[in-house]
């Protein structure tokens, strides 16, 4: 289970949640710049945004990741 996400302003709130909507891979700009770990801002996130922003920025971030390729050769090359 996530840490419980700390006591924070409406100012933070809204820096963080802009970093978050700006960071490419999502987390980690998060995690450097607000000291907010992934379990943390998910938690955030979903507490701040409505649910059509939450799957919007949630989508984002699964865009986001490198997508696996596979090997032109076929098997047993």
């Amino acid at each position: 289970m996530a840490k419980p996400i700390p006591r924070l302003s409406p100012d933070e709130i809204q820096r963080i949640i802009k970093t978050a909507f700006d960071d490419r891979p999502p987390y980690s700009r998060v995690l450097m710049e607000h000291g907010l770990g992934q379990g943390e801002l998910v938690q955030l996130m979903k507490r701040e945004l409505t649910s059509s922003a939450y799957k919007l920025w949630a989508a984002q971030g699964k865009a986001a990741k490198p997508a696996k390729t596979r090997s032109t050769f076929p098997h047993g090359r």
